[in-house]
């Protein structure tokens, strides 16, 4: 499978999706650049895959990968709790697609193409 590598090396990439990947759960919606929320998707959608299935190595699973920060050490605590408790109970109906991204024009600087990824609210019915 094919992926972007954002100019970056593998371990500096795969830290950089953590912290986005944390931060879109903590706060649902986050601005980036495109081609990084473009990988973030995927990512993101197998944490709340992982919060669906809810069991312990599912939890653990997730825990691995979610950032812990050294300032904040309830950072990781209060992610993982919002991922199984309040994210994942939304979306027990959807079968995938648990983002949306926003294209906002390009950034002042350097020009780089920048979108906001969010969090699809879930079907009220």
């Amino acid at each position: 499978m094919a992926y972007r590598k954002l100019g970056r090396t593998s371990d500096h990439r795969k830290a950089m999706l953590r912290t986005l990947a944390t931060d879109l759960i903590i706060n649902e919606r986050i601005e980036t650049t495109e081609a990084r929320a473009k990988e973030l998707r995927s990512v993101v959608d197998k944490l709340i895959t992982l919060g669906k299935r809810g069991d312990l190595h599912a939890r653990r699973q997730a825990a691995s990968f979610v950032r812990k920060e050294i300032a904040d050490s309830e950072t990781k605590k209060d992610a993982l709790q919002k991922l199984f408790t309040d994210i994942a109970p939304r979306y027990q109906s959807r079968q995938g697609g648990y983002t949306r991204i926003y294209k906002v024009g390009p950034r002042r600087g350097d020009g780089a193409p920048m979108a906001i990824i969010e969090l699809v609210e879930a079907d009220s019915e």
